[in-house]
This record gives structure tokens, C-alpha cells and sequence, in this order.
């Protein structure tokens, strides 16, 4: 079996709460724990990030009930490969909220301190979240 990483970014559609956040990361994690897929998602009031690590069948699995989530739209995969070894082994789903502490880190990989993840290539947007996840407390 192999393992692979998945990233890709996505807009929230309009209308989508705080509620709606905390319902995708609870059910997420439920769901993950029993693929034993794992990964974290950088949330913004405009963007999702998100990197899935796992088995092939279990991510592609994963990816595909999101890209039919009617809470996100413009779903664009940024990164697709085999790994070695998971790097966010610790969360089912860990989540790093947009806040202060996040623009310098964003500014480092990304062409400005303002998060956008369109602009950002798939190396640049796992990197951006492998050291958020160094950086903060990821709940």
C-alpha cells in the first residue's frame, strides 16, 4: 500500500458559518479516524487549505466527497504524491484558524502576507502548513 499526500484549496461558499466549521471538523475527524486518514485544514472567512495524508483508496475517497460538499466551490487540487511517511500524523483533522501569528509565516511562502491560496503552488501551500503546525497550537 502506499501512502500519499493530497493538498488542494478550495472558496467557502457564501452563507457557511462558524457552526458549519466546527460540524466539517468534527465530522471530519470521526470519518478520518476510521479511514485513518489524517491531515490539517487552514481556514480563512474566504479559503480552505487542506492536506489529507493517507492510503490512495482512503484519500481519494476523502477528496471526492469534498469536491460534492456544497460548501466548497473552485476546488483546485494543488499537490498529489507518494510519501514516505505522513507528516501530520498527529490529527485526523488538525486545524489552524487564520489569525495574526499566521501572516508572516504566509508571507514567507506566498507572494504577500494576505492568504491566498490560488496563488500559491502545491510545495508552497504544504510547506505554508507544515510550519503553521510548528508554529501554533493546532487544536
Amino acid at each position: 500500500m502506499f501512502l500519499v499526500r493530497l493538498v488542494y484549496t478550495s472558496e467557502i461558499t457564501e452563507g457557511v458559518t462558524e457552526s458549519d466549521i466546527q460540524n466539517i471538523l468534527d465530522k471530519a475527524r470521526k470519518k478520518n479516524t476510521a479511514l485513518h486518514v489524517t491531515g490539517v485544514l487552514l481556514f480563512s472567512r474566504k479559503y480552505f487549505l487542506q492536506c489529507l495524508e493517507g492510503s490512495r483508496e482512503q484519500v481519494n475517497k476523502v477528496y471526492h466527497h469534498i469536491l460534492n460538499d456544497n460548501r466548497h466551490k473552485d476546488v483546485v487540487l494543488l499537490d498529489y504524491s507518494e510519501v514516505n511517511e505522513r507528516e501530520f500524523a498527529d490529527w485526523s483533522m488538525g486545524y489552524i484558524p487564520e489569525m495574526e501569528i499566521t501572516r508572516p509565516i504566509t508571507l514567507k511562502y506566498s507572494e504577500s502576507a494576505s492568504f491566498e491560496p490560488y496563488s500559491m503552488s502545491g510545495s508552497s501551500a504544504h510547506n505554508l502548513l507544515t510550519s503553521l503546525t510548528k508554529a501554533i497550537n493546532v487544536v
